[in-house]
């Protein structure tokens, strides 16, 4: 799986914000905090304030916080938002993808591929990611032997 660097940004900015105890955190600040580029963030920011990830007050005393609590909010929803579907084969859902012959079962594979994101990322919340408490489907899967090494 490709994590595409606005579902990456998100969730740093959300986390950051998690992590701010209600306060209002600027753009800026957000940007710094987790070196993102200004300008792309807030792009972001907006389709995340539009989702009701965030919520935004302008003026000298504005900034950015959470729109509900981060025990509401998990990994797969802040993907959806920034890059739509979890698991999809040629932009298209993997129930949609036919194949034929020898492929006939690949189609299979796809949806266990997507039942087994879905197990992940929505059991983990942001609360649990900038808490330091994940859960334990998370532990245990980057515990295995041979998760750490790149293939």
């Amino acid at each position: 799986m490709q994590i595409s660097a606005r579902a990456d940004y998100a969730l740093r900015a959300l986390l950051t914000l998690a992590a701010s105890d209600g306060q209002l955190v600027k753009g800026e600040s957000l940007a710094q905090a987790q070196d993102l580029p200004l300008r792309f963030l807030e792009n972001i920011l907006t389709d995340l304030r539009r989702a009701g990830f965030v919520q935004s007050r302008r003026g000298a005393d504005g900034g950015y916080q959470l729109g509900r609590p981060a025990d509401e909010i998990t990994i797969a929803s802040v993907i959806r938002v920034t890059d739509g579907p979890l698991a999809s084969v040629r932009g298209r859902r993997p129930e949609d993808a036919h194949y034929e012959g020898a492929a006939k079962n690949l189609q299979d594979v796809w949806i266990a591929v997507r039942v087994n994101l879905r197990r992940v990322l929505e059991n983990v919340t942001l609360a649990d990611v900038a808490g330091g408490r994940l859960p334990e489907i998370v532990t245990s899967l980057s515990g295995e032997p041979g998760a750490w090494s790149a293939r």
